[in-house]
């Protein structure tokens, strides 16, 4: 399974999307500081996510949330 999610910062109310095959892991990752980008903005928790079975799907799932109307989408209705 292949799963979208959207974090949330405790510290600045920020959000990050991303894609990833475990999210239990990928959120302890975020919250140690392994991931460059999301070091500087922790803690996180977990806002929203959803699993797909085709990897592709969840790609492209992940790339629409990080375009305009997806990001609008995402802030209204998901998280």
């Amino acid at each position: 399974m292949y799963y979208v999610y959207i974090l949330k910062s405790l510290k600045d109310a920020s959000y990050y999307t991303g894609f990833t095959a475990d999210v239990e892991a990928r959120l302890k990752k975020h919250n140690s500081g392994a991931v460059e980008y999301t070091s500087t903005k922790r803690p996180f928790k977990m806002a929203w996510y959803c699993c797909f079975e085709d990897k592709i799907k969840a790609v492209h799932f992940e790339k629409y949330l990080k375009s305009g109307s997806g990001f609008a989408l995402a802030r209204k209705r998901l998280v």
